[in-house]
């Protein structure tokens, strides 16, 4: 059945964001691939904004600090149960996995799981409590406005997708459904959809116009175009994400996954890749939405950044990927930064005077200790947002209070590169570190 809400639900949500730039998932289930701090810095260089990974690998987290790129990080499927149990057990892994990486690189949702509740031998139960209890851990910090939590779905969470208009969540699911879709509502966080038309062409071949699943080519007159309640579907992407539409009602979505291999089936091709995913990089630049909200834009994140030769299936799951483990590409799609003008990505990258000084991840508490008394001492700084009931006093540790009074050292002095060091401690960042009612001062 289709899901339905109390009207009063609704009155949380708003659209989702306007963005600039695309995102992408990197995966790393491969012996070849190489080393975070190398792929932070081939994609600095492109039209990739968002960075989606698939656990919280502190080796890539460290790499991506202060490189102006964010990153959902996810909760692993053989996680959720224990993050389920309690409040404190969602504490402690937030606290260990990602808050010590916190403000130096820019983590701006969490996914708890991944498909997991189309997953066999997992309780779908445990889910929702699970991202209710890390909301709360990142509620008790001060970061719940920074930090999203969600979780992607496969579209076999629908009983039925087309036409879109008919979808429906299955019925074996509704009760878990129901209460995640709550949460996303009350928390303004999207419902996430891992989407391929890939597959649905491929396990069908003579029943959808190849066109069509490549997102065809935005005109009403694409072979195998598709009408359905008064509007007219162009490309089946849009029409899986209305179908997601209209099984939850209002509530943002996001395309967490979405991508086209280049080897492994008939379907394919090198060529086939580039032109669906040359077609989804446009997508997720433009202003425009989907038939049923047009004017909605959609975030997505391209599926894959590399070929992952360790990857389990066919030979196709080990070839998404736009790049060769040697950082060369596997066909081309344009990635470079000239194409990120039409979704405004030189003024995210290009912040000009907008800086700021923040702690290194994995400083010495000792020696951070010693740089906060310094500036809030002899250094001038006032500290009194980091005092108790202070808006920047949460998470209540010394690396964050530290990166705070850091920062307002560096501006007050100037912005000069040593006034961002304190003993090799410290580091420059174009990322806005404040967070919830933290604020870091900028000159």
């Amino acid at each position: 059945m289709r899901l339905l809400l109390p009207l009063l639900l609704f009155l949380h949500l708003t659209q989702t964001p306007q963005v600039s730039g695309v995102g992408i998932n990197y995966g790393t289930l491969g012996n070849n691939l190489p080393p975070p701090k190398k792929v932070a810095q081939l994609l600095q260089s492109t039209v990739i904004t968002k960075v989606k990974i698939y656990d919280t690998n502190p080796e890539i987290l460290s790499a991506f600090s202060n490189t102006g790129i964010d990153l959902i990080v996810a909760v692993e499927n053989s996680q959720v149960a224990n993050l389920s149990s309690s409040p404190s057990a969602a504490s402690d892994w937030l606290s260990s996995r990602v808050a010590t990486f916190l403000p130096a690189t820019s983590v701006v949702s969490i996914a708890v799981g991944n498909e997991y509740l189309t997953t066999e031998d997992l309780d779908p139960n445990a889910l929702p409590k699970a991202m209710q209890n890390l909301h709360s851990a990142l509620l008790s910090r001060g970061l719940h406005r920074k930090i999203k939590v969600t979780t992607p779905h496969s579209m076999a969470v629908l009983a039925s997708s087309f036409p879109p208009s008919s979808a429906t969540f299955a019925a074996t699911l509704l009760p878990p459904i129901t209460s995640i879709v709550a949460f996303l509502a009350d928390t303004n966080a999207p419902f996430m959809v891992n989407a391929y038309p890939y597959f649905a062409y491929r396990d069908s071949p003579k029943t959808i116009d190849l066109n069509y699943a490549l997102l065809g080519n935005n005109t009403t007159t694409t072979t195998g175009a598709v009408t359905d309640n008064g509007l007219t579907y162009t490309n089946m992407l849009d029409a899986q994400i209305d179908a997601v539409r209209y099984a939850i009602g209002s509530l943002g979505v996001a395309v967490s996954e979405s991508g086209w291999p280049s080897k492994g089936d008939p379907a394919a091709t090198p060529e086939n890749a580039r032109r669906y995913n040359a077609r989804l990089v446009e997508k997720a630049q433009s202003s425009k939405g989907t038939p049923m909200k047009p004017s909605e834009t959609i975030e997505i994140w391209l599926f894959a950044l590399f070929n992952e030769n360790r990857k389990e299936g066919g030979e196709s799951e080990r070839n998404f990927g736009i790049f060769n483990p040697d950082g060369s590409r596997v066909y081309d799609v344009d990635l470079r930064c000239e194409f990120c003008s039409k979704a405004e990505l030189g003024e995210m990258r290009a912040k000009g005077p907008s800086v700021w000084c923040v702690a290194k991840p994995h400083a010495d508490e000792k020696v951070m200790k010693g740089v906060l008394d310094f500036c809030c001492g002899g250094g001038g700084v006032d500290c009194s947002e980091i005092k108790e009931n202070g808006g920047c006093f949460a998470p209540g540790n010394v690396h964050a209070h530290a990166s705070y009074a850091m920062n307002a050292y560096y501006q007050m002095h100037g912005r000069n590169y040593w006034n961002c060091d304190f003993k090799g401690t410290a580091l420059v960042t174009f990322t806005d570190p404040s967070y919830g009612r933290c604020r870091y001062a900028q000159q």
